[in-house]
C-alpha cells in the first residue's frame, strides 16, 4: 500500500495511505449508496447486439435504449431514472409489472448464483439491498448509478454483489 501526502484545511502536511485516499475520492461527490466506479469507462452496448429472447433480454434491450439519460432519485423515466425506475420502467415495456424499489425487486423471480448470471437478470448491491442493475454480460451491468451521473453500463466488480434474480 503507498502512502501520499496531502494537504489539510489549515495547510499542514499530511501523509494517509493510498486505500483510504482512493475511498475518500470515490465517495466524494456520490449523493447515494453507489460508489463513483474509477475513471476507466464501460463502452455503451447497443440494444441490437443483445442476442436471446427471453423477458429478461427484452426488457434490457429496451434498457440500453435509456444510456445517456440522467439519475434522479425516485425518477421512474422516461427523461430520467433512479436506479429501481430504470429496472421498473424496462420490464414494464415487456408487460412485467415490478415493485418501485430495489429491495422488494430483490425477491421477485428465480434466484441466480453470481457465476449463473445472464442478460437481463437482475443484480442486487449492498446490504440492505440499495441498489440494482440489470446483467450485460461480462461482469457488467446497466444501472443509473447515483446523483450526477447518468444511466451508464458499469463493472460489478465495483459493487458488493448481495444476489441476483430471473424474472
Amino acid at each position: 500500500m503507498g502512502r501520499h501526502r496531502l494537504r489539510t484545511k489549515s495547510g499542514r502536511a499530511a501523509r494517509v495511505a493510498a486505500t483510504a485516499a482512493i475511498a475518500v475520492a470515490a465517495l466524494a461527490g456520490t449523493a447515494g449508496p453507489a460508489l463513483a466506479a474509477p475513471a476507466t469507462a464501460v463502452p455503451a452496448v447497443s440494444p441490437a447486439s443483445v442476442t436471446g429472447n427471453s423477458i429478461g433480454v427484452q426488457a434490457l434491450r429496451f434498457a440500453l435504449t435509456q444510456q445517456g439519460k440522467p439519475y434522479v432519485w425516485g425518477a421512474t423515466g422516461p427523461n430520467a431514472y433512479d436506479c429501481s425506475g430504470l429496472v421498473q420502467w424496462a420490464y414494464k415495456q415487456v408487460g412485467v409489472n415490478l415493485p418501485r424499489v430495489a429491495a422488494a425487486q430483490s425477491l421477485v423471480g428465480r434466484p441466480v448464483a453470481q457465476a449463473d448470471l445472464q442478460p437481463g437478470d437482475l443484480v442486487f448491491f449492498y446490504t440492505p439491498v440499495s441498489h440494482v442493475g440489470i446483467y450485460v454480460g461480462g461482469g457488467n451491468v446497466l444501472n443509473a448509478p447515483t446523483a450526477g451521473q447518468n444511466v451508464k453500463i458499469s463493472a460489478m466488480k465495483w459493487m458488493p454483489f448481495h444476489n441476483a434474480r430471473r424474472i
